[in-house]
């Protein structure tokens, strides 16, 4: 079944709230996905740094002290790149200031066992197994401030319950992708882009939807045409959610099976699977309120 919470906030006013926020929609939702969730926020102070490139590490031990990480990156990047380490709830920050391909060189070099679930200068992403509001907790979310956010609580159906197959999947510098449903198809066009050099992480077909809007994305689509695309690849029922650095998405399948709901504001946008996740927002009274139609691309961007 899984949720989705999603929250892009136009205001900075209400930044300093966006943990919180994000916090209350994804309490209402966790009943759709008690297996395992993920979060994904985007330019929250402690976590993320102008000028400098963040990855994600899935799990909180990676079989070295985070001071032996810190040294085993830095004497691989320029002496003046500040590498550091940070260990938050089950995910390992690493962080420097170093474009993110030559991050994730020195990182696998240190860390070859290491899987990385995101990366960029603006995105932190945190995942794990367990209840969706203790894993929250574990990572601090509430507390945490930022221009967007991104939840999902996961029901596994296709692949395992591991913190690898929860969302979002984050497979390109700031972008991620959120999923609720499944595609039908995901193992041909895994084949597919795996023909074109794709590397993938894991099973779970909302990897290959991720790994194809990536790949759309570095051909020159934008994201609405990169979605409109992938609705003419990959088959099946879905809501999807994809954030940017200043942008996020909603598209549902051309039946529009699973749900989806969307509140807009002045102050914010704000997508999830049920509206009672979106009830306790400010002015949501006045807000546009709506369903997103069958097969169309929305898109906003900050």
């Amino acid at each position: 079944m899984c949720g989705i919470a999603a929250l892009q906030l136009r205001n900075p006013s209400l930044h300093p709230r966006m943990g919180s926020l994000l916090s209350s929609m994804l309490c209402q939702i966790v009943d759709r996905g008690p297996d395992s969730a993920g979060l994904a926020v985007y330019n929250t102070p402690g976590l993320v740094s102008p000028g400098t490139s963040t990855l994600s590490l899935l799990g909180r031990d990676q079989g070295m002290t985070t001071a032996d990480i810190t040294s085993g990156v830095a004497a691989l990047l320029p002496s003046d790149a500040a590498a550091a380490v940070q260990v938050v709830g089950d995910t390992t920050l690493v962080s420097a200031a170093v474009g993110t391909d030559l991050l994730v060189k020195a990182v696998t070099e240190t860390l070859p066992a290491a899987t990385v679930i995101g990366r960029g200068e603006h995105v932190a992403v945190m995942k794990s197994v367990g209840h969706p509001m203790e894993i929250a907790a574990d990572h601090g979310l509430e507390a945490m401030a930022g221009s967007q956010g991104l939840s999902h609580a996961r029901m596994a159906t296709e692949s395992a319950v591991t913190a690898g197959g929860s969302h979002p999947f984050s497979v390109a510098d700031d972008l991620c992708l959120v999923h609720n449903g499944s595609f039908s198809n995901h193992a041909s066009v895994r084949r597919e882009l795996k023909r074109e050099g794709v590397v993938f992480d894991s099973e779970n077909d909302t990897e290959v939807g991720a790994r194809y809007v990536a790949s759309r994305l570095q051909q020159g689509d934008t994201l609405e045409e990169a979605l409109v695309n992938l609705g003419q690849v990959l088959d099946g029922f879905y809501t999807l959610v994809v954030t940017t650095a200043d942008s996020m998405a909603v598209v549902r399948d051309p039946i529009a099976c699973k749900p989806a709901i969307i509140a807009e504001t002045d102050d914010y946008v704000a997508m999830a699977s049920e509206y009672r996740a979106l009830a306790a927002l400010p002015g949501i009274d006045n807000a546009r309120i709506f369903e997103p139609e069958p097969g169309k691309v929305y898109t906003w961007s900050l």
